[in-house]
């Protein structure tokens, strides 16, 4: 059976059997898989999956999760190093945006990178928005810290990330720095809950 990677390969890439690949796989394979793709294809994959499923609220905090209960997507960015990190997701109450952090092992350093799940420019994506941070802070998440300060400023300040859905569990996002996009790409998936 071909791995996740490997049907990335494709010219063009059959993303129905990247998603039902995808969707046969163990959290814990989704994850290996997931960190075996390169940037190159990260880009490949950002650029297929234009339009290819809605993505809402529900899709990062299901409706069967409590409010307030932190939901973890592991991540693969196209970074040279320091590339595995995961974003964690929270609906502070039924009906409300989403708010999140940045759970990475420089975390210390850059800061946990909070923001707002928001609609994105086009239908069907989600823009996770670092201007914004959520007024509040939610029992299990890092201090609340803005990012337009210190060394936050570089790494999440004037940006948003666009996300788009690639399969049941799995996103492919990419960074947007003062309005431009950027060539960061990284994929997400959602832990099983």
């Amino acid at each position: 059976m071909a791995t996740f990677r490997e049907l990335l390969t494709a010219d063009p890439i059959d993303l129905d059997a990247v998603e039902a690949h995808l969707n046969g796989l163990s959290h814990a394979q989704r994850v290996e898989q997931m960190r075996q793709v390169p940037g190159k294809l990260q880009r490949k994959l950002f650029a297929a999956a234009n339009g290819r499923g809605a993505l809402e609220p529900t899709y990062f905090v299901p409706d069967s999760v409590e409010d307030r209960t932190w939901v973890r997507h592991e991540g693969k960015n196209s970074l040279p190093a320091f590339s595995s990190f995961a974003k964690v997701f929270t609906r502070p109450a039924k009906g409300e945006a989403l708010w999140g952090y940045n759970d990475s092992p420089v975390g210390w350093l850059v800061g946990p990178g909070h923001y707002i799940l928001r609609d994105g420019p086009q239908d069907g994506e989600m823009h996770v928005d670092y201007y914004s941070i959520p007024p509040e802070q939610v029992d299990g998440a890092p201090p609340l810290k803005p990012n337009d300060s210190g060394i936050s400023t570089l790494v999440y300040g004037n940006m948003t990330d666009t996300l788009r859905r690639v399969s049941e569990h799995v996103t492919i996002g990419r960074a947007v720095k003062h309005g431009k996009d950027t060539e960061n790409y990284f994929l997400l998936t959602r832990e099983d809950v």
